[in-house]
C-alpha cells in the first residue's frame, strides 16, 4: 500500500536553496526551479497531518496538463516535466499577491455574502443572489500571499497604493487572469465542468510577466458537474463538484476551520482513500484521459535520478 510522499530531502547542488511550502518543495538552483508535488494536503492554510497518494502525481499532472494547453495564450514558468511529481522551469520573482478570479457565488466568496456582505476585495456583488449563482461577469478577489498563516483579502486598490505591485504590472496581472480563465472555462465545458472560480499566481523573469505555479488543479480551482446544474439550482440544491471543498467541508463538520485553540481532527484511513480517489476522479474528468499509477517504491530515488538525469542533460 502505498501511503504517499510527505517530503523530500534531496542535495542536488551545493549552490542550492530550498523551500517547503504547503504541498511542494521547491529547489532553486541557478535560474532553474525544480517544484516537488508532494501528497501533502492542507485546507484553512494548515497542512492536514495525512498525506494523500498520488496527490502529488495528479496535481503535477494536471498543472502541465493546463500550462500546456495555454501557453500560447499566456507566458508560463513551465520547461519540463521529467517525472511524474517533477516540474522544472524559469525561476521567476513571484508577487506577492494571488488573482483569485470567481464566475460563481461560492466557498469564500459565499460565506461573505450570507453575512450580508456585498463587497469583496473592492467588488460590489449584486444583491439577491443564491448560492452557486453564476455571476454577470467573472470577478478578480486578489488575496495577499501569506508566507505563514492564512492569506488577506485585499482590493486592486490597495495593492497598488501599497506598492505591492505596480498599475502597469497589475493591469498585465489582471488580463491574463481573464485569458486564462476564459480558456480554462472553456476547456472543462468541454468535458461537462464547470471552473467555478480559481487563484494563479504570477511572477517576472527578465521583466517579463509569466504565470508559476499550478494552474487549474484541484487545489487551486473549483469544478461543478455542469449536468444538472440548473436544475439542482432551481430547487435549491447543493451543488455536486470535484474540488477540495469536500474537505474543507469535513473539517469544518469535525469542528476545525484553522481558528486558534482548534484541534486539527484525526483523519481516517477511510476518508484519506476518499480523497485519493476524488483526486484521481478529477484528473480523469478534466483531460479526459484514464490516470496511471506510478511505480511508489523507492519514489525519492526515482524522482531524484529523474532530476538528475534531466540537470546532467541541461
Amino acid at each position: 500500500m502505498y501511503n504517499g510522499l510527505a517530503s523530500t530531502s534531496f542535495n542536488f547542488h551545493p549552490d542550492q536553496q530550498v523551500y517547503h511550502g504547503k504541498v511542494r518543495d521547491v529547489y532553486s538552483i541557478g535560474d532553474k526551479m525544480i517544484m516537488i508535488a508532494t501528497d501533502r494536503i492542507s485546507a484553512f492554510d494548515h497542512v492536514l497531518p495525512k498525506p494523500i497518494p498520488y496527490k502529488g502525481q495528479v496535481l503535477n499532472q494536471i498543472a502541465g496538463y493546463f500550462l500546456h494547453a495555454t501557453e500560447d495564450v499566456v507566458p508560463n514558468w513551465l520547461d519540463s516535466i521529467p517525472d511524474p511529481n517533477v516540474a522544472i522551469g524559469r525561476r521567476c520573482e513571484p508577487f506577492k499577491v494571488e488573482m483569485v478570479i470567481r464566475g460563481y457565488l461560492a466557498g469564500h466568496s459565499w460565506r461573505e455574502y450570507k453575512t450580508g456582505k456585498r463587497t469583496i476585495c473592492g467588488v460590489e456583488m449584486p444583491d439577491g443572489m443564491k448560492e452557486s449563482d453564476r455571476f454577470p461577469t467573472p470577478i478578480i478577489t486578489p488575496a495577499t500571499k501569506a508566507e505563514e498563516g492564512h492569506d488577506e483579502d485585499i482590493s486592486k486598490e490597495e495593492i497598488i497604493s501599497q506598492g505591492i505591485v505596480s498599475a502597469e504590472d497589475y493591469a498585465v496581472l489582471e488580463k491574463y487572469t481573464y485569458a486564462l480563465f476564459e480558456v480554462g472555462s472553456r476547456m472543462a465545458a468541454e468535458q461537462e465542468l464547470i471552473l467555478v472560480d480559481t487563484k494563479y499566481e504570477f511572477g517576472k523573469y527578465h521583466d517579463e510577466i509569466f504565470v508559476i505555479d499550478e494552474i487549474h488543479t484541484p487545489d487551486s480551482s473549483r469544478y461543478y458537474y455542469a449536468d444538472g446544474y440548473g436544475e439542482r439550482q432551481a430547487n435549491g440544491e447543493r451543488q455536486k463538484q470535484l474540488s477540495k471543498e469536500f474537505v474543507r467541508e469535513w473539517l469544518m463538520e469535525n469542528g476545525f476551520q484553522g481558528k486558534d485553540g482548534q484541534e486539527m481532527p484525526d483523519m481516517p484511513d477511510t476518508f484519506v482513500k476518499l480523497i485519493s480517489d476524488r483526486y484521481i476522479e478529477l484528473y480523469e474528468k478534466l483531460t479526459g484521459t484514464s490516470f496511471v499509477r506510478e511505480h511508489f517504491e523507492n519514489i525519492e530515488q526515482r524522482i531524484e535520478n529523474n532530476i538528475i538525469e534531466y540537470l546532467n542533460n541541461e
